[in-house]
Parts: structure tokens; sequence; C-alpha cells
């Protein structure tokens, strides 16, 4: 995690600091006042409801080597510490953030896409971990505040940043791209999340295309090439190198399925190289066909990526599977869902053997064309002929 002086801080982002505290030393960064630890830098916001500045004194006394604080708001006369003064707490950061990524300067990883993003950031982690220091988002950390508090996790030594983005509307993944400004860019797929606020499928995709914006010039595209709405996109990339990745004969890179059962999937890239993958889901070929793109980019041998990959290991509720008595397996992909989701789980669930029951939640966030959408995820479960389906609305 960041660990420097405040006089740092000072010479890299546009802020106020009283000359006797320039020696004060910063470890770790939290924006909760109730997780510090010696010498962090506590940042605090101003929300709808509660302004995080209310908190400062107690921060300081509790051992926070510094705290941000915006002008033009009071300060309470017990705030006795050393005190960095901005324009703005939240641009501060990302400001922040942005300079010690350029410190640490390591090669960085975007990802985004509709559905896979944490599957695939975990897959391209397991795959790296060997031959590089790496360090991943953890969790959701993936938006204008999550990403930056990412960043500042970073040790100094670290050599790959995978970066996790996630958004809500257009100009948000622009946003985080300029940021971190990544040597490679990824997405994963095209589906219906947010399609309330972006209003269609076209949408999503120009959404998410902007993670291209803050490429580095001669950097690396890779993104699903059997989606037809990215290619518009894919023209628009310029000074770097594009790779498409699916089951389409016209990619890139290829990927078909050997063989699937309980245990995973095994499947085949370009008719020559074959990986055997612990998790379920034909859709999670596609995105271990991403982190084999990058391993490829990185110069890894087939052996490494081959290894890696067969041990990889999930954050949960992505296909984790769980075992009960009476043979019964639980298999929980429950964490998020959508249309193209629900699709995945279904045709994973019926590739299986013996009795199957399937259970169902609502979709959030699909706008006015929600009820077509459930409509269609019922008629594609009709097809599969279920005998035992479970709706939880």
């Amino acid at each position: 995690m960041i660990n420097v002086t405040l006089k740092q801080i000072q010479s890299w982002i546009p802020c106020e600091i009283e000359d006797q505290f320039l020696n004060q030393e910063i470890n770790g960064v939290t924006i909760d006042s109730r997780a510090i630890s010696k010498n962090m830098l506590f940042i605090p916001f101003k929300g709808e409801n509660v302004d995080g500045h209310r908190f400062v004194s107690k921060a300081l006394q509790d051992g926070a080597g510094a705290a941000f604080y915006q002008r033009g708001t009071p300060i309470d006369e017990n705030v006795s510490g050393p005190i960095i003064w901005v324009e703005d707490t939240l641009t501060a950061l990302q400001q922040l953030a942005q300079a010690y990524l350029r410190h640490v300067n390591p090669k960085v990883i975007a990802v985004t896409g509709s559905n896979g993003k944490t599957t695939t950031k975990d897959m391209i982690e397991s795959v790296l971990h060997t031959e590089f220091k790496v360090k991943k988002t953890q969790g959701n950390y993936n938006n204008e505040i999550g990403l930056p508090l990412t960043i500042l996790e970073l040790d100094n030594d670290t050599e790959i940043s995978i970066l996790e983005m996630g958004m809500s509307g257009f100009h948000e993944i622009e946003f985080l791209s300029n940021l971190a400004q990544p040597d490679i860019a990824v997405i994963t797929n095209i589906g219906e999340s947010h399609m309330q606020d972006l209003g269609s499928r076209e949408g999503i995709a120009k959404a998410k295309s902007e993670i291209t914006i803050g490429l580095k010039d001669n950097g690396t595209f890779i993104y699903d090439g059997d989606e037809p709405l990215l290619k518009p996109h894919v023209k628009e990339v310029e000074n770097a190198k594009c790779i498409s990745i699916g089951v389409a004969t016209d990619n890139a890179l290829v990927c078909s399925v050997d063989d699937r059962d309980t245990t995973g999937i095994s499947f085949t890239i370009n008719n020559k190289e074959h990986y055997d993958l612990p998790i379920l889901g034909k859709h999670n070929m596609k995105n271990a066909t991403i982190a084999i793109a990058v391993g490829h980019e990185l110069d890894l041998t087939y052996n490494t990526i081959y290894q890696n990959l067969k041990n990889v290991s999930l954050t949960g509720m992505r296909m984790e599977q769980h075992t009960l008595e009476n043979d019964i397996t639980v298999i929980n992909d429950a964490y998020n869902a959508s249309p193209t989701s629900m699709r995945a789980a279904i045709d994973t669930l019926s590739t299986l053997t013996g009795r199957r029951i399937l259970i169902l939640g609502d979709v959030l966030e699909l706008g006015e064309n929600s009820k077509e959408m459930h409509i269609g995820v019922g008629n594609y479960l009709e097809e599969k002929a279920y005998r035992c389906v479970v709706y939880v609305w």
C-alpha cells in the first residue's frame, strides 16, 4: 500500500499542508473512520445525510497520520494534527491515486463487461501470479471511489495491476480509463445490465467501449469477438493491437469445447492449445480465453498458463459448488443476474446429469424492456424442459 510522506503528496496533487507536518509518513488510505490504523490517511466525503468531516478529529485521535479537508468546510475546533487542504476530497483522492500509479508504474490491465468482470479478473490473476507480483481489485471496488482506493493498495514492487471497471452510465468508464491508462484493456461481453440507464444493448456497448479511451499507445485491446455490437467500436481504436476471442472461427483466438462434466470444462484454443478449467460453464471458457490472451501478450509459456488456469479459484458466488448429503450438489451463481447470465446458467445446468432443480429470481435495472426480457428467459427455459423450476420474486 501507499507509504509516502506528506511532502511527497504535496508534490503530487494541488493541496496545502503546514510545513511542520511535511515529514509525516502516510501508510495506507481509508474512507472509513472506523477502520483507522496507525499513520493512515483519512479521506472524508460529504454525503447526502452525513458529512465525513465530522469524523476527522476522531480519526486523528485514533492514529491517522493525516486527513484531507475540503476548503470551505467549517473545521471543528477539536481537530488537531496534519490536515491536507484540498478543493474537493473525491477529486484529490483520484489525483493521488493517479500520481501513485505513475510512481509504482506497473503494467495495468483494465477489465469491464456486462458479465464476467470479476471472474475474468480472477482468471487473469491466476494465470499471471506465478511469474509477476500481481494485485487485483478486491470485491467490487470498481467505481470512481473504489478504483482509486484499489490503486492506493498497490505495493511499491507491484508489477501487474488488474483493475475492474464498472459503470451505470456513459462517461464513467471513460473517466476510469483515463485515470488508470491501461496497457491492456478487456471487454468480456455485452449483456443487458444497466439497460434502464443506457437504453439499449447498443448503448451498453458504447459505454463499455470507453475503456479504450485511456489505453496507452501500442497497448492491447482484448474483446468478445462473437459480439457484433463491439465491431464498430473496435474500428475506432487507434495505435493499439486488437485481439478478438470467441467461438466463431473468424476470431484471433478461437475456443472450442472438448469435454465438460461436474468438475469443469476442457477446451482447445485454435486447435492447438488444450486447457482444463475446474469451473463449470461454456461462458467461462470464453472468460478463460481472455486470460490466456493476456498470458500470450506477456510472453508466458503454454505450460505456465495451463497449470495456473487448472488451479484457478474464483471469488464467491460465481459457479461456486457445494456438496451436501445424499449426493446433492448446490451451484451458487447468485452474485448478480442478467438475462445473458441466466441463459448461461441454464445452459450449464442442462449439461449436467441427474435430477436438476433450477432456482431463479427476478432481474433488475432492465428498464422498459424488463417484462419482455423476463418472458424471453422463460421461453428459453421452456426449451430446456426442466422438470422443476422454483421462482423467487
